[in-house]
């Protein structure tokens, strides 16, 4: 993307600009409305900060996304893809990708999704419901089970990826089986569900599928997974400068600590969803509404947060 043509959606944002040296550009800053032209922008460097309210960050999308309209950051993100997410997901994967054999659901899959449904759906369907799922979850999660097969007494979580293809599912016992989840194996960089994600907008990372569900729109579940710099995840998440909201179970302290810090490191708003002081142990238990209340009052997470936790929790 030409520097040229990024100064020029800065100027639509944020109104006119002059140089401060070769490569720094003033602008007034649209969160502290100084009256003076106070927000260095460096365009080849992709980093921000204001003098006054010091509103910074390392990626000038933020302010594109905060400030800008529709249009700003659709042309902001043509631009774009076509070099900045290239290189980066390059640096992070290689320019090779493995590819991935294709998964199927079982052959034994039922939809409950269905209006006519048969009498083996009594029992998953009370299971579902017992867990506080609705049936407006079930559509939209596309849920079935399988009553007989290999996954016999199962209830049925599938996952599509962003061309709509099957990638994964999860299989959850609703008969008192002692193996709770029976999965298909692991699968590497595999985002649950991307088709249904907007990462121009807040996300909410949990553990499960259960807590997916109850976290409600924009919710993804790591299902175990290591979230590491060569994670799909991570990577959708600085390409779009995402914030994040963090809701894992209330003793992954470790697991938790982790993410911050990894995600600190690109920068990337971070809000954390603290269970530890509730009577749940994770948020598979909450109610929509409840999780919804704890989420509002959700705190940010930086360096000094981070270092508390680790100090807490040791």
């Amino acid at each position: 993307m030409a520097e040229e043509e990024k100064i020029e959606i800065l100027v639509d944002v944020l109104g006119s600009y002059y140089h401060e040296g070769k490569k720094q550009l003033m602008f007034h800053c649209p969160k502290c409305e100084h009256r003076k032209k106070k927000l260095s922008i460096n365009v080849e460097k992709n980093v921000f900060k204001c003098w006054v309210c010091d509103f910074s960050g390392r990626n000038i999308f933020r302010i594109i996304k905060k400030y800008g309209t529709y249009s700003n950051k659709k042309k902001w993100q043509s631009f774009a893809k076509q070099v900045e997410i290239e290189d980066f997901s390059n640096k992070l994967f290689g320019k090779e990708q493995v590819e991935q054999e294709s998964i199927k659901l079982p052959e034994e899959f039922i939809s409950l999704a269905n209006k006519n449904l048969p009498p083996t759906s009594t029992y998953p369907l009370n299971y579902l419901y017992s867990r506080g799922v609705t049936k407006l979850d079930i559509i939209k999660w596309k849920i079935g089970y399988c009553s007989t097969g290999p996954y016999e007494g199962r209830v049925i979580f599938p996952s599509f990826d962003l061309s709509g293809n099957l990638n994964y599912f999860v299989g959850r016992s609703y008969d008192r089986d002692w193996k709770r989840y029976m999965n298909p194996p692991s699968r590497n960089n595999m985002i649950f569900n991307h088709l249904y994600l907007d990462f121009l907008h807040p996300i909410t990372i949990v553990e499960g599928v259960f807590d997916a569900l109850k976290a409600g729109m924009n919710s993804v579940p790591l299902l175990g997974s290591t979230f590491s710099e060569k994670s799909l995840l991570l990577s959708e998440i600085v390409k779009n400068d995402t914030t994040v909201y963090l809701a894992l179970d209330s003793d992954a302290h470790d697991k938790t600590n982790k993410l911050i810090q990894l995600l600190l490191k690109y920068d990337i708003e971070i809000k954390i969803i603290n269970l530890s002081d509730t009577d749940y142990d994770d948020v598979g238990e909450m109610s929509h509404s409840a999780f919804q209340k704890l989420k509002s009052a959700s705190q940010k997470a930086d360096l000094n947060f981070l270092l508390i936790n680790k100090i807490i929790n040791l």
